[in-house]
């Protein structure tokens, strides 16, 4: 665990932030809040319209950097923290930290997610729970299986490549960042996270990880297994099409772009005249000349080396330039309300 080097700040303005997203936690967060270490300048609550008293009982802890603020209606998890990052915004906080009411999160691992960003070493600074197998063994099995694919499809879908862990919700996030985020991008509920990711990679946002256990106790998840097999698939799918479009199409134009579109027409031919020749042979009871076959197979294996070729480059095309060094420096705080362009 490494503490911030609080009376050494970069800039005496830097102030941090830990903003809890909590629904039905009430068993779980008065030591959550008890936890946090004293350097933290703000601790924000919000609670989303849990029934449990979660809310009053975190606004009974004696702490003056507490405030805690509730949403009439339950708006997920992602709403609530552009809720409390607004409010951390409005208080001139420059880094803001998620942690999950529920006591998975180890309190001490914050001064480790939030030194990167204070050194202008990375915008976004996100925990790792795959770093050690023997701890991940801690994670229950069925939890462990369906992380790891999620995370491979998170990947997929957000190119962020370089995260090994891009379900976990544990992370610290340059505020001057998520002010030039497109909020349209967000997810209110449990698609916050992969879908933070597409908006971070979108505005080349620096990325980085560090090691975290997995910690599981005797939580309950508030989110359904069988809504994760039902909604994510097309989540993801949609998060995909869309980031191809953005940003290599709308945002940019590489060479991958040229890739994209030429693999994609050449395997689409391939496959449309293999087809079309195949019924014909088989309506007409002769098999097909060599030369049909090879005007078949030879599109769709130019067009899948294309395409290889693309995801080469999406994999290899990592920021190195973290982006609040820029934007810090004219930073404006973010509205209160309403999306960002």
């Amino acid at each position: 665990m490494i503490e911030p080097r609080c009376d050494e700040r970069m800039d005496s303005r830097e102030r941090i932030a830990v903003v809890i997203p909590a629904y039905q936690v009430a068993r779980h967060i008065a030591q959550v809040l008890a936890g946090i270490p004293a350097w933290v300048d703000q601790i924000i609550v919000v609670d989303d319209a849990s029934q449990d008293g979660t809310a009053d009982l975190a606004a009974g802890v004696r702490d003056p950097r507490l405030e805690v603020v509730r949403h009439e209606s339950n708006r997920g998890v992602g709403a609530a923290m552009m809720t409390g990052i607004d409010q951390a915004s409005r208080s001139g906080c420059t880094v803001v930290v998620k942690m999950d009411g529920d006591g998975q999160m180890d309190p001490a691992l914050i001064g480790d997610l939030v030194e990167p960003i204070l050194d202008g070493e990375a915008d976004f600074v996100k925990g790792n729970r795959f770093a050690d197998p023997w701890t991940l063994r801690r994670m229950p099995r069925i939890r462990r299986v369906g992380n790891l694919a999620l995370s491979f499809l998170t990947k997929i879908s957000s190119g962020c490549w370089q995260v090994f862990d891009p379900t976990n919700g544990f992370f610290a996030l340059d505020v001057s960042v998520f002010a030039r985020l497109n909020r349209n991008l967000i997810h209110d509920r449990y698609f916050f996270e992969s879908s933070l990711l597409l908006a971070l990679r979108l505005q080349d946002a620096v990325i980085l990880n560090i090691p975290m256990p997995a910690n599981y106790g005797d939580e309950t998840s508030s989110m359904s297994i069988g809504r994760v097999l039902v909604e994510f698939p097309f989540l993801l799918a949609r998060q995909f099409a869309r980031r191809i479009w953005l940003q290599y199409f709308v945002l940019g134009f590489s060479v991958a772009s040229l890739f994209l579109v030429c693999g994609t027409l050449s395997c689409a031919f391939g496959a449309v005249w293999g087809a079309l020749a195949w019924a014909a042979s088989i309506r007409q009871g002769l098999p097909a000349t060599t030369g049909t076959v090879m005007i078949a197979v030879l599109p769709l294996i130019l067009g899948f080396e294309l395409l290889i070729q693309a995801v080469v480059f999406d994999v290899t095309r990592v920021p190195t330039r973290p982006r609040s060094k820029l934007w810090r420096r004219r930073w404006q705080r973010p509205p209160a309300q309403g999306p960002l362009e």
